[in-house]
């Protein structure tokens, strides 16, 4: 039997991102007590780490849906400062 071929998802940022790399980064932007405001869970807000975060939300569907949609929501803003900063820097025609 041959394995299955992977199939490519260029549009969709969530492919081949791991939800420990995902919940670590929330973390690493937010901190555990902006991450508990924005969701709130007690594995954010209650002796938080990752690994209790990830056990919790590997069988929890809708808080799943969440995290990824905050994380969604923070790659958006950091294109957009991105943009900004690209924009402001771009030397003006005149």
């Amino acid at each position: 039997m041959t394995a299955p071929v992977p199939v490519e998802q260029p549009r969709n940022p969530l492919h081949g991102v791991t939800l420990e790399a995902i919940v670590t980064a929330l973390a690493a932007q937010y901190g555990w007590d902006g991450l508990g405001q924005r969701i709130p869970l007690r594995c954010f807000t209650s002796e938080p780490s990752v690994k209790s975060s990830l056990k919790f939300l590997r069988k929890t569907p809708w808080a799943r849906e969440k995290v990824e949609g905050l994380y969604l929501f923070m790659l958006r803003e950091e294109r957009r400062a991105g943009a900004a900063v690209k924009t402001a820097r771009a030397p003006r025609a005149s």
